[in-house]
């Protein structure tokens, strides 16, 4: 008797959401024609299959490899009830403390960006006041102790009318490294504004949005031609040696084939210290794409990282251990405009069992020795060590010969965020990217935040879920 074979591999089972009415589903993970993808069916609205890879072996080892034990904050804000995704905040179900904790100071810009998951812009006058802010950030203590970074962001933070007042609020916890998250249009076209900022200094960046060096992408993403005041802003972070990460929100077709020009001008500039990509689908005012095949993965701009700079190899590239199928990671040592990989010399033990948030460089000698034959000149393995004093994303200080600081420091990071469509129950228990409930001040993962939580999304969308019922989502959600 002959067996009929399906025409894929089947991997795993999921647990997903509808992307019509956001209900639990259930579905399963399939490799087929190089892909890895996500079927899953609603009882009401059908079949979706949704591509979350386009790199087999890359996907199975971010699964399979690249786990570390889960690390839980110092608290949970609420308890188990519904099930995971509709307890966030966060309950006793999740899997990972908060490597990055964003904290929104309100809902107004002076940009109407048609990606902004908030839809942010000038026509809303919202600022958080400043009681509430700080409140907000002694929610992440409390939850942290020392959170690994925390970041204002918006909105645009830098027209707050207390930002200043917010920074100090920021600079007198327990932080180890605030961000501010920005346009960079105040920092671009306010000089006294922009030296006030360097005064943060250190454990301080800006998080700089920097998605193109073309016009027609800016319009589509931005809303305007940016071009001169990022690259003013820039110039101007430059001159006052402010720590810089550019920030490269990524749409397939648009904008893609800039991401290595991208990373080589930025390893040029000698403020910035890393470029992250954020691959998104559509999102914000522009919701509302086609799903299934055509969608930006983060293993395909791994693959466009590769193909578009020379700067790091594939081993270079890899997942980070904390959530693996939702971050990436590539570091760097820079000195003047010599640039050396890092990671692809690290045993991935390392990364895994280097305890919490740390890669402990000294205890791998063979790495050691490595890091003193290409960073080594006037120095000895004798002269001494300088740490690195704090990085991102549950990325580790490192114990680096000579006078290497964080200035030595080029990196990039892919950050993945679930939509509706890829959206697995398994990996956004792992989201370590989480953002403060600005009335409550519940932790809730980025993802669900913007599903479930946001502006009246609890009362419109997630109670009715939660009793059971229905809620057929329109383009506007």
């Amino acid at each position: 008797m002959t067996h009929r074979v399906r025409p894929y591999q089947y991997y795993d089972v999921a647990i997903s959401i509808c992307s019509t009415c956001l209900r639990k589903v259930e579905g399963k993970i399939y490799f087929d024609e190089g892909g890895v993808w996500l079927d899953k069916r609603c009882p009401e609205h059908g079949r979706e299959q949704v591509l979350i890879a386009d790199d087999v072996d890359y996907y199975r080892r971010s699964r399979e490899v690249f786990i570390k034990p889960s690390e839980m904050p110092q608290r949970f804000n609420t308890p188990i009830k519904h099930g995971c995704p509709y307890d966030c905040g966060l309950c006793p179900d999740h899997e990972q403390h908060s490597c990055l904790t964003l904290v929104e100071l309100g809902d107004h810009c002076n940009l109407a960006c048609p990606v902004c998951y908030a839809e942010s812009g000038p026509d809303r006058p919202l600022f958080h006041d400043y009681d509430r802010v700080v409140a907000m950030l002694d929610a992440v203590v409390a939850n942290e102790g020392e959170p690994d970074v925390v970041q204002l962001s918006g909105g645009e933070p830098t027209l707050h009318p207390c930002f200043f007042d917010i920074l100090d609020a920021a600079k007198a916890r327990p932080i180890k490294h605030l961000m501010v998250n920005t346009n960079g249009i105040r920092i671009a076209k306010d000089a006294d504004f922009a030296r006030r900022l360097a005064g943060y200094m250190p454990a301080f960046e800006i998080y700089l949005q920097f998605d193109s060096f073309e016009k027609e992408a800016l319009m589509e993403l931005r809303g305007a031609d940016l071009r001169e005041v990022r690259r003013e802003a820039v110039r101007r972070l430059n001159e006052l040696g402010i720590s810089t990460t550019l920030v490269v929100t990524l749409k397939k077709g648009l904008n893609d084939h800039e991401i290595g020009s991208i990373i080589d001008w930025a390893v040029e500039q000698p403020c910035i210290r890393g470029v992250t990509l954020q691959p998104i689908q559509d999102a914000g005012r522009n919701a509302g794409y086609e799903k299934g095949r055509d969608r930006l993965t983060l293993s395909e701009v791994r693959r466009k990282i590769l193909e578009q700079t020379t700067l790091f190899r594939p081993e270079d590239v890899i997942p980070v251990p904390c959530h693996p199928d939702a971050l990436a990671m590539a570091y760097a040592l820079k000195q003047g405009r010599k640039v050396t990989p890092l990671t692809g010399m690290i045993d991935p033990k390392v990364l895994i069992e280097g305890g919490r948030n740390t890669i402990v460089f000294e205890r791998d000698e063979s790495l050691k020795g490595k890091l003193f034959e290409a960073f080594s000149t006037a120095h000895s393995p004798r002269s001494g060590i300088d740490s690195l004093k704090s990085l991102l994303c549950c990325l580790p200080k490192l114990a680096l010969p000579g006078r290497l600081s964080y200035e030595n420091l080029f990196r990039v990071i892919i950050m993945h965020f679930m939509d509706a469509h890829d959206f697995d129950v398994r990996s956004v228990k792992k989201s370590c990217v989480h953002i403060v409930h600005p009335e409550d001040l519940r932790i809730i993962p980025f993802e669900t935040y913007n599903l479930f939580y946001r502006g009246d999304l609890e009362e419109r969308v997630l109670r009715p879920l939660r009793a059971g019922r229905i809620v057929t989502m329109d383009s506007s959600d």
